[in-house]
């Protein structure tokens, strides 16, 4: 081995050091590279498997394992890559200056000292680094590399300031979901990263800010160290942290390490602190600020060590080896870690009795080796490893007890606190797993493991986007300034308006309601949004409704309806087939060149909807037609301001002159005998026309059967008669029927009319009578059997004594008998005799010798 052959490659974060480690060792024919974080180690192998195939890379951690048969490229965590290298012809390890780390710095001080390649050893980190790793490792070639962008200090930010793209620095759980629960209120949500997630959560998160799909990241100083992101802007919110001794400041180094993170690449990076915050708010020195913008800072000048191969001897022999202190001034003693203090404790414990001989306390050191990945501290871990060693001290666990413990942790319910829990469980279980000969079944167990551990990291990742992401919030605040043609708003068929996906409210009709469970602080931002981009969406929908000839709208009582919203109002105009249609004010929001077809097609369609009211135009028409004569003007307007129906009373028909009556008929006008009507706007459609365009408010027959049953509202076409309504035509037929009868017999004082016509709409004998009663005609009871007589009774019959002269039904023979106002409804008069009502001469209203005719009577 030469002096060529160990390079260290050393220099601040964004350099390409990594990025230069990967493309060396895929030029050798074998390799490893150690890193200091699990997470790391997957990404780089995932290049490394695009680059070569995954039938020749091996990702190697403790706990998961990945290892072709053919494999000759290694991505392993520290701890787990080969100490001395395996023999592979290309060795790096990256993070170097970790080997000052108290927790684990003498792992890292190992394989600095002691992995090599056959060929070629790089050695990646911090400039700081390079006066000790020259007095440890003098044969070093040392190369420094520049950052590839600078650093700026741009000062403390409130929160509501920070650019996008930025991460924010806590040093405890609490603190960071503190600023992710701001951050979710204010702008949309951020991504979190802490060391206690598992890795699989950490990267869904990194890709949910790596996506765009959030502008922000809060993380503890976990972001530091292998985590490749598209960070502009660094915030320390603290700028203290807990070692696991004492609370003390960041060093410069650690604060450059973390603000490092801003500016990858060729864009230049900002870091400062978080204002705005409760208590005094974190201030970086001028010292600190110019040492990170510059990369100046003070050298390490030891590395941690502890006894890589200590002795097995005995537990005591261990223990000592572990303890002991290095023979070089550049190294110290590592201060003692979990895994040294399990072991003392528990050798202290009845079971240290039971561990005799080299292999046995080789086995206890591993099981004591094992990480706390609960952070639970030394006393509980201690008792975690105590129960498994009752287990391994006899042989194997067995596959069934193992399962059985991975099961209890398949459980996806809970808050984000438990699923950190189970998930830090899984993860010793997935060690455990790996070990080669602690298992039964070992490589079922794994996958079972990391099955479990997968799902975990899922729900954990959900309930972190749950709770600290708008998801909506943060797609708007990234878009509201944008063309709004280009705001990704579309329609869904429910009527839900989204933005990528995201409800911000509810299209009903043309109407649009903000989402109702936002916040006072999210509706006016959901509502600029809509408002851009529903000129555009109601277009749509206004095309597709006018394209599909209103199939889906209404027109009752005047309004047009569609999907159960007002769009427009009918206001009546001196035509009943044109009334003007008046837009309802949630039109105004479409598009003016769609707004103007769609009002133009509503307009005829309205019109088509009204059609069958031709004939009520037709007497609106001859209605101002100076040439029909006052008379006749006055009664079409009655009928017009009856919707085609009229009393004779009402339509004032006694002073109609009777030469007028012809044109009046040929405008579809009848004379009846207590109507006066016009038959066409009886049939259903007219009826219906009526209803719809509101001119007609009385209940609407749909049918317009020819008899109803008796009701308080009487609709529209329809009289009473008795207990049930009839249709005024069908009841003119009726009493047409009956002035024929009696027409037939004028010399007969009484006739006898036929009930069968009637019964046979519907009408019963009783509501018929009623109807004569109405119509002038009085009932004759005839007489009964005599006592002991035989034979069918005589039938009732009928005289015609009209109670109000002028009521001749001769007058309208021509089209039907005309019968006088509405009379007694069957009632006699009073007095006991009276001439016939076809010979009788009754005063006619106005003539001044009525009451001289009265008196010589």
């Amino acid at each position: 081995m030469t002096d060529s052959t160990i390079r260290a490659v050393l220099g601040p974060t964004n350099t390409g050091k990594t990025h230069l480690a990967i493309e060396r060792m895929c030029g050798h024919s074998s390799g490893a590279i150690g890193f200091p974080l699990r997470l790391l180690a997957r990404e780089v192998y995932d290049r490394v498997v695009r680059i070569k195939g995954e039938r020749q890379v091996a990702l190697i951690t403790g706990e998961e394992r990945i290892e072709p048969p053919q494999a000759r490229y290694f991505l392993c965590t520290a701890e787990a890559m080969p100490r001395t290298g395996g023999g592979h012809a290309f060795v790096a390890l990256d993070e170097a200056q970790l080997a000052a780390d108290r927790e684990r710095g003498h792992i890292f001080t190992d394989r600095l000292l002691h992995a090599r390649g056959r060929e070629e050893t790089m050695l990646l980190g911090a400039s700081t680094l390079e006066p000790v790793l020259r007095q440890l490792v003098p044969e070093v070639r040392v190369e420094s590399r520049p950052r590839f962008s600078t650093l700026t200090h741009i000062g403390p930010r409130k929160l509501s300031r920070l650019p996008p793209r930025s991460a924010i620095v806590g040093f405890s759980a609490e603190q960071v979901y503190a600023l992710a629960e701001m951050l979710r209120r204010f702008r949309g949500g951020a991504a979190v990263v802490m060391g206690a997630l598992s890795p699989e959560t950490r990267n869904r998160q990194v890709e949910l800010f790596q996506s765009g799909e959030v502008d922000y990241i809060v993380a503890t100083d976990a972001i530091g160290m292998g985590l490749n992101l598209d960070v502009a802007h660094v915030a320390f919110a603290s700028l203290t942290k807990f070692d696991g001794v004492s609370q003390r400041r960041l060093t410069p180094a650690e604060m450059a390490q973390i603000a490092g993170r801003a500016g990858r690449h060729q864009k230049d990076g900002t870091f400062g602190t978080l204002a705005g915050q409760r208590g005094q708010v974190p201030e970086l020195t001028a010292e600190e600020v110019y040492a990170i913008e510059e990369h100046r800072f003070a050298p390490l000048t030891h590395l941690y060590w502890r006894d890589p191969e200590p002795r097995f001897d005995s537990l005591a022999t261990l223990i000592a080896d572990l303890e002991a202190k290095p023979g070089e001034a550049a190294l110290r003693g590592a201060p003692e870690a979990i895994d040294l203090t399990v072991l003392k404790k528990l050798a202290e414990e009845p079971l240290a009795t039971t561990i005799k001989g080299a292999g046995h306390v080789r086995r206890f050191w591993e099981a004591c080796s094992l990480p706390d990945f609960r952070q639970s501290g030394p006393d509980t871990h201690a008792r975690f490893v105590a129960r498994l060693w009752q287990d391994l001290g006899a042989g194997y666990l067995g596959a069934d007890y193992v399962a059985a413990r991975i099961a209890e942790l398949d459980n996806m319910q809970g808050d984000i606190a438990t699923l950190q829990g189970r998930i830090a469980a899984i993860r010793s279980w997935a060690y455990i797993c790996q070990r080669p000969d602690w298992v039964l079944a070992r490589d079922e167990m794994a996958a079972r493991a990391r099955g479990v551990e997968a799902k975990l990291s899922d729900a954990l990742h959900a309930r972190l986007t749950e709770r600290f992401v708008n998801r909506r919030t943060a797609i708007l605040m990234k878009n509201l300034g944008n063309d709004p043609k280009l705001l990704p708003v579309t329609l869904a068929e429910d009527g839900g308006l989204l933005v990528e996906g995201e409800h911000i409210g509810t299209v009903t009709g043309f109407r649009f309601a903000v989402d109702a469970q936002a916040n006072l602080a999210d509706r006016k931002m959901l509502l600029s949004a809509a408002e851009k981009a529903l000129p555009r969406i109601l277009a749509d929908e206004a095309r597709k409704l006018r394209e599909s000839g209103f199939a889906a709208a209404t027109l009752e009582r005047g309004v047009v309806r569609w999907a159960g919203q007002e769009i427009a109002r009918l206001e009546q105009t001196a035509s009943a087939l044109e009334p003007r249609v008046a837009a309802a004010r949630e039109l105004d929001r479409i598009e003016e060149q769609e707004r103007t077809q769609f009002l133009a097609a509503l307009g005829a369609w309205v019109k088509g909807q009204l059609a069958p009211l031709e004939p009520l135009a037709s007497l609106q028409a001859a209605s101002k037609d100076p040439a029909a004569g006052t008379e006749a003007r006055a009664l079409l307007l009655n009928l017009i301001a009856g919707h085609g129906l009229a009393t004779r009373e009402q339509a004032g028909i006694v002073h109609l002159p009777k030469e007028v009556r012809p044109y009046l008929r040929k405008l579809g006008v009848v004379f009846g005998a207590l109507d006066v009507f016009a038959s066409a706007l009886l049939k259903p459609a007219a009826r219906a026309a009526f209803h719809k365009a509101g001119l007609d408010r009385r209940p609407l027959e749909a049918a317009m059967r020819s008899v109803l049953p008796g009701a308080r509202q009487i609709p529209a076409g329809y009289r009473p008669a008795g207990d049930q309504l009839i249709r005024v035509d069908v009841a003119e037929k009726l009493l047409r029927a009956a002035h024929e009868a009696r027409s037939r017999k004028p010399d007969a004082r009484s006739v006898r009319i036929d009930p069968a016509l009637a019964i046979s709409t519907g009408l019963s004998e009783a509501s018929f009578q009623r109807l004569l009663g109405a119509a002038g005609f009085r009932l004759h009871r005839a007489r009964p059997l005599a006592e002991g007589a035989f034979g069918p009774a005589a039938p009732d019959s009928w005289s015609w004594r009209p109670n109000r002269p002028g009521s001749n039904p001769q007058h309208d023979r021509g089209q039907h008998k005309e019968a006088g106002k509405r009379g007694n409804k069957g009632k006699p008069p009073r007095h006991a005799k009276q001439a016939p009502a076809a010979k009788r001469e009754g005063p006619v209203p106005g003539n001044p010798f009525a009451d001289l005719a009265k008196l010589v009577r």
